[in-house]
């Protein structure tokens, strides 16, 4: 398998599953700000020009909660499990990318991507208008982890890879986690996970890949 990726957000908690899991995959490094992720090639492979991608074999898999959910299952693990769990699991997928994430990534985005990329300084009104979202949504999530040690049940699952991945950037963000204890306590046991720490493979044997 090839996992075709970069250092931002969707790929890092591709990456940090394929650690945990140790999967078999060939981490290969695609530089976005070289374009690499815009050429006919790498289009082919996903018409969304986004990392990351997956190829296994004939499956070439865009999505990175379906990638996730791929390796996890090629794997044999429960972190996407094969009981009725699995609605649960999917049930907060889908609140992720529809309700949280696109407002925890305002600030990852302000912080993180525009300086990286240099399109500009953190604009704090985009920032300061997704804050009563952020914290609306953020409210729902520490209610439901509280009494849990994750997400669904007291196991691990690909919906807490995907939930949290902003969390490793708040410090830097600015993000407002103060009234969330739930949240920090959750995130902090993600934390105590070496995958989750340190999910890119060394850069140089990716680049030489």
């Amino acid at each position: 398998m090839k996992l075709y990726y970069s250092d931002t957000l969707n790929p890092r908690k591709v990456c940090a599953l394929a650690r945990h899991l140790q999967s078999p995959v060939e981490f290969i490094w695609v530089e976005l700000g070289m374009g690499e992720h815009r050429t006919p090639e790498f289009r082919a492979m996903n018409p969304n020009a986004k990392v990351p991608v997956l190829v296994d074999a004939d499956l070439v898999l865009w999505e990175s909660n379906a990638i996730m959910c791929h390796l996890a299952e090629k794997a044999g693990s429960d972190l996407w499990p094969k009981d009725a769990r699995r609605i649960e699991v999917m049930r907060w997928l889908m609140w992720d990318a529809t309700e949280f994430a696109p407002l925890a990534s305002v600030f990852y985005f302000e912080h993180i991507i525009k300086p990286r990329f240099g399109i500009g300084k953190p604009d704090a009104a985009e920032t300061e208008k997704a804050t009563p979202g952020f914290e609306r949504y953020a409210k729902v999530l520490d209610a439901h982890l509280k009494g849990r040690r994750y997400l669904v049940g007291d196991a691990l699952s690909v919906a807490d890879f995907a939930v949290g991945i902003t969390l490793p950037y708040a410090g830097k963000t600015g993000m407002p986690l103060e009234n969330f204890p739930e949240i920090r306590r959750w995130h902090a046991r993600l934390d105590a996970l070496p995958a989750w720490r340190e999910p890119f493979p060394p850069l140089q044997a990716a680049q030489a890949a």
